[in-house]
């Protein structure tokens, strides 16, 4: 069972995407199909972003010419394992990249000199974070069975922003652009809810 409010605000993302026509949307993931996912990629959908997937499963359109994510939506349902593990591990490796160009946190201690070193005492520390799942692109919720309305956050390593002040919020902070995010943003101001990935946020909009 997930948490009702959870399951209202999932639905509620849902319907508004649905409303805007942006994309295909497939019948939801059953309860089987999310059992298998979390299964083969260890972590579990929190409460409204696994009631976003039930309610319906957006399918990415062909990629036009330069758009940076050829398939920003995940593919649970058909989706390369390899592709999916790549896109769950963006946050992490984005950071690492950040780390080979000399991002370094005061509190994983000194240094190593060496810039392979760094990463891979890096890479031990980033294996206890928050597992952050993808909802389109490099937008992410955190996991977690039991929770729900965390921010949606924009993560490209050390420079995550918030994109909307919950999931719902998101939905038109990506995808109604006749307001502005930053406009938006000033009306809800999200709170930080995930250890670790809010030591890196701020509330500037995202450029891209």
């Amino acid at each position: 069972m997930i948490d009702e409010q959870g399951l209202r605000l999932g639905e509620e993302a849902a319907h508004r995407l649905a409303r805007l026509g942006w994309c295909e949307i497939e019948p939801g993931l059953s309860d089987a199909e999310f059992a298998r996912i979390e299964g083969e990629y260890g972590f579990e959908f929190a409460d409204d972003h696994r009631a976003f997937l039930a309610a319906g499963l957006p399918v990415s359109h062909p990629p036009e010419e330069g758009q940076t994510w050829d398939k920003p939506w995940p593919e649970w349902r058909n989706g390369d394992p390899d592709r999916l593990r790549e896109h769950l591990d963006w946050p992490i490796d984005y950071l690492l990249s950040d780390v080979r160009r000399g991002h370094w946190r005061h509190d994983w201690g000194e240094r190593p000199g060496v810039p392979e070193e760094a990463v891979e005492s890096a890479r031990r520390k980033l294996a206890q974070v928050p597992r952050m799942v993808p909802v389109y692109a490099h937008r992410f919720l955190p996991a977690g069975r039991g929770s729900f309305g965390h921010p949606v956050l924009s993560m490209r390593g050390s420079d995550t922003i918030y994109y909307g002040a919950d999931l719902v919020d998101y939905i038109g902070q990506e995808f109604e652009p006749e307001t502005s995010h930053l406009d938006r943003m000033v009306e809800r101001q999200p709170r930080a809810t995930v250890p670790f990935w809010r030591d890196y946020l701020s509330n500037v909009a995202d450029p891209s």
